[in-house]
C-alpha cells in the first residue's frame, strides 16, 4: 500500500495555471513557503497581448492577506484572503490512484497520482500527480459540481527560495487600494 510522499516545502518554479472555465492559461514564476504560508506568483508575458495588464502576486496566508501588484507601474491592491492555505502536498488522507511513467525509455520519470476520492464520493474535487523520487508536484486538478475547474501544471521546480525579498510587498502597496485591479484596460 502506498503511501503519501512528503512534498518540498520550499520552492521556486514555474506554473502553468488553466481555468476550465474560461479557457485562459496564466503562466507564472511562483514562490512557494509552505512554513510560513505564503505565495509569490509573477505572471510571465508570453505574447504580446495588447490592453492586457500583467501581475505580481504576494498571498500571505498568515496575515490573511494578498497584494496584488500591477507589474509596469506597481499599483497596488491589498484583498483579504478568505480561502484557508492549501499548501502544494499530498493531504495525509489521500486514496492512491495509480503509478506510472511520463515520458518513454531512457527519458522517463516515475510519477503517483492521488485524490481525495471517498469511495462513497466517485468524484474527485482533487487529483494530485507527484514524482516518486523526490515527490516534486507535477500536477493538480480540483473539479467542482462534476466538471473540471482549474488545473495546475508545475516544472523547472528549484529546492529552497533564491530571495525571501520576494514576500515582501513595494513600497507603493503602503497606499494600496482595497479592489481587485482588472486585467484588461
Amino acid at each position: 500500500e502506498a503511501e503519501p510522499c512528503q512534498a518540498p516545502r520550499q520552492w521556486e518554479g514555474r506554473t502553468v495555471f488553466y481555468d476550465h472555465g474560461t479557457g485562459l492559461n496564466t503562466r507564472a514564476a511562483v514562490s512557494y513557503d509552505g512554513p510560513n504560508q505564503r505565495l509569490r506568483i509573477l505572471e510571465e508575458r508570453k505574447a504580446l497581448i495588447p490592453c492586457k495588464k500583467f501581475f505580481e502576486y504576494i498571498l500571505l496566508y498568515k496575515d490573511a492577506v494578498m497584494f496584488q501588484i500591477e507589474q509596469v507601474t506597481k499599483l497596488c491592491s491589498k484583498i483579504a484572503l478568505t480561502e484557508p492555505w492549501d499548501p502544494y502536498d499530498i493531504p495525509a488522507n489521500s486514496t492512491y490512484e495509480d503509478q506510472y511513467y511520463i515520458g518513454g525509455p531512457g527519458d522517463e520519470i516515475m510519477v503517483q497520482e492521488w485524490s481525495d476520492r471517498k469511495p462513497a464520493r466517485k468524484l474527485e474535487s482533487w487529483v494530485g500527480v507527484y514524482t516518486v523520487k523526490d515527490c516534486y508536484p507535477v500536477q493538480e486538478t480540483y473539479t467542482k459540481n462534476n466538471s473540471v475547474t482549474t488545473s495546475t501544471r508545475f516544472f523547472d521546480l528549484q529546492l529552497g527560495i533564491a530571495d525571501p525579498s520576494v514576500f515582501t510587498p513595494p513600497s507603493t502597496c503602503q497606499t494600496a487600494q482595497l479592489r481587485k485591479m482588472k486585467e484588461e484596460c
